[in-house]
């Protein structure tokens, strides 16, 4: 064979995966394989599902049928072309993909993706299904993505600091598809943000499905929190920013909320999913906390850093949702003020136990939701809105769409626009935003040194 083997993963659903997708090219590369942008010209296509929207799994067969036109073209000339179904799918669904989708070559779950050569070597001799969650750890085998690999993929970075659930909210399958809590240790983390930083990385974002239930342990061998990990990784040389996501409301211990007031370099953005302002619900959706300490958790991030904005997920129409649970979501959204949500329509997961309570009609999921979006938009715009006027930092990460412009992020992650040299790509500097657009800000590079933050949402 002439030249590298080519690798395109398709990545869905959540950072986790994108991270995911990232180290299985990265333990590829010494086997190898080159990655591409399309699936066309591939030798290995992987699909890195998820399993938390609605109808993911029929999705990934409708993807499967696209990618099985493709191999049988490649086929037809003589190239043989490898198809694995990667992810939290995979580990749900298992030999069934194999059986519904009979082009696949590999299915794999999330937790035995450094074992992919392996598994590549023997697809050549038949149908290779590893859905078991494997004794090491799989972190301990992956290969280290080169400089070059890093620079590509631009100056933020996801880290997985911690994986698996063990909250067992009644909707969700990542407690089944992920498995249970586990940390990485400090000293394992701190490598891998020094070399991302040693490659150029200026933002740093931790990733796990209960990211602030990280417990690993420090480089005295006891148990840490990501408070006091916050503070390591910002003695980083280079490391400009530092973010995490995704929190649980009851994981919010006193040194993270110190980790916000202390910390100029932990950005004053989280997301904190509730899903329900509701406490029926809430109980019924076994999270174990209600509205009012929901709102305690904020009341104190907002009293160790005035300018905090939130984000949060919602789901609508849950089993037994009544008109007065849901008046009581769009009164916490009011309430908070959120920069931005992602909401959705409950789809029951097969396997959870909501799925065999009681549904509500599509028609009232579907109101709700429309309702939920537009007080959501509401509070989003005049978020924006307040922003006008103000002078913060910006991390500016690409090349803009119009001649002599380049896009950053504000420290609440709204993309910024504005007239700079490209030289700034890499950055962070001070800008004052001049015009709020539809979905980004407008703003003009002031000539002052990067300073600290200036814009106070609790001002508003």
């Amino acid at each position: 064979m002439t030249g590298p083997r080519k690798l395109y993963v398709k990545s869905y659903g959540c950072q986790m995966n994108v991270y995911d997708s990232h180290r299985m090219a990265d333990t590829l590369a010494p086997e190898g394989y080159a990655e591409t942008a399309t699936p066309d010209d591939a030798d290995l296509i992987v699909l890195n599902t998820c399993h938390i929207r609605e109808k993911a799994a029929e999705k990934v067969y409708s993807e499967l049928g696209r990618m099985r036109v493709l191999k049988e073209a490649a086929a037809a000339q003589g190239r043989d072309v490898k198809i694995a179904v990667a992810g939290c799918v995979a580990q749900a669904e298992g030999e069934e993909i194999v059986r519904r989708a009979p082009t696949v070559d590999l299915v794999f779950g999330p937790q035995s993706y450094h074992r992919l050569p392996e598994m590549l070597a023997r697809a050549e001799r038949g149908k290779v299904v590893d859905t078991e969650f494997p004794a090491e750890d799989k972190f301990d085998h992956l290969a280290a993505p080169s400089r070059e690999a890093t620079r590509r993929r631009g100056v933020t970075a996801f880290v997985t600091v911690q994986e698996g659930c063990d909250k067992f909210c009644t909707f969700c399958v990542v407690p089944y598809t992920r498995g249970s809590e586990v940390s990485r240790p400090t000293a394992k983390i701190v490598a891998e943000a020094e070399r991302l930083a040693d490659a150029g990385v200026r933002e740093i974002v931790l990733i796990g499905q209960n990211v602030n239930a990280w417990h690993g342990e420090d480089e005295s061998g006891r148990a840490s929190t990501l408070g006091r990990l916050l503070h390591r990784l910002s003695d980083i040389p280079g490391v400009a920013r530092l973010r995490y996501t995704t929190s649980h409301p009851r994981d919010m211990d006193d040194s993270l909320i110190a980790a916000h007031r202390e910390l100029p370099a932990l950005m004053p953005q989280l997301h904190l999913p509730v899903q329900s302002g509701s406490d029926r619900i809430l109980d019924a959706m076994n999270r174990k906390h209600t509205r009012a300490e929901y709102l305690a958790v904020i009341g104190r991030l907002r009293k160790a850093r005035p300018d905090m904005a939130f984000t949060s997920d919602f789901i609508v129409g849950f089993p037994g949702e009544t008109g007065s649970d849901f008046e009581d979501t769009l009164r916490l959204v009011s309430e908070v003020g959120y920069a931005g949500s992602f909401s959705f329509k409950y789809s029951p997961r097969p396997g959870t136990p909501a799925a065999d309570m009681e549904q509500l009609p599509e028609d009232v999921k579907d109101e709700r939701l429309q309702i939920l979006q537009r007080e959501i938009d509401r509070c989003q715009a005049a978020f924006n809105a307040r922003c006008e006027g103000r002078t913060f930092d910006v991390l500016f990460d690409r090349i803009g769409r119009h001649p002599g412009q380049i896009v950053g992020r504000s420290p609440y992650l709204q993309p910024v626009q504005v007239m700079a040299p490209p030289s700034l790509i890499g950055e962070v500097a001070p800008v004052t935003v001049t015009e709020i657009g539809s979905n980004s800000l407008f703003a003009t590079l002031n000539r002052a040194p990067a300073g600290a933050l200036h814009f106070a949402a609790a001002e508003a």
